[in-house]
């Protein structure tokens, strides 16, 4: 926040998160803490809703001519590789 003040937030939430978050010592910043990786972890084209828009699936489809998904060796996560960065590395 660029005023410096800080908001409070509210949101609904069933018992059993309420129960689940009865052991935590500061709540708030564990809430806090939980909201910002989730933000920062989500897909930066989709915005972490898991639904692509009509022209954002265009865009996807146009990317994904020169890019493949593939799974990492070394952690078995799924990562996009550039087939022309490849296509570059086996010309040399």
């Amino acid at each position: 926040m660029a005023s410096g003040k800080e908001e409070v937030i509210t949101f609904k939430a069933d018992k059993a998160f309420v129960d689940a978050l009865r052991g935590v010592p500061n709540r708030s910043e564990f809430i806090r803490a939980a909201v910002l990786q989730a933000l920062d972890s989500s897909c930066p084209l989709c915005q972490g809703t898991g639904i692509l828009r009509p022209h954002q699936k265009e865009h996807w489809q146009e990317f994904a001519r020169t890019h493949s998904l593939a799974e990492c060796q070394d952690c078995h996560e799924m990562h996009i590789i550039c087939q022309r960065r490849e296509k570059k590395e086996r010309a040399r």
